[in-house]
């Protein structure tokens, strides 16, 4: 997955630029990013604080954890289910 090379705290602080009143398109050209970047980031972390955000990472990273540790366990039952099956 690509890293975004905006921290958490940047992305906080142009959103709240926004809600400062100033306009999204000025925005977007003093940030380099696109408007579509700047509303997914509105609609994902719109109304966060720092801490906020840093726990959502948080629960991300170890639902990222989890579905992996579910895929293979589920990968291991399917091997053992397959030899189990095999007539000697």
């Amino acid at each position: 997955m690509k890293t975004s090379r905006f921290s958490d705290s940047q992305i906080i602080a142009i959103l709240k630029q926004a809600e400062g009143g100033s306009p999204v398109p000025e925005l977007c050209r003093e940030h380099g990013i696109s408007s579509a970047t700047f509303y997914k980031w509105r609609s994902k972390f719109g109304g966060m604080d720092a801490s906020l955000m840093a726990r959502l990472k948080e629960l991300e990273d170890e639902n990222r954890r989890l579905k992996k540790m579910y895929a293979e366990e589920r990968l291991k039952a399917e091997i053992v289910k397959e030899a189990l099956e095999k007539k000697w």
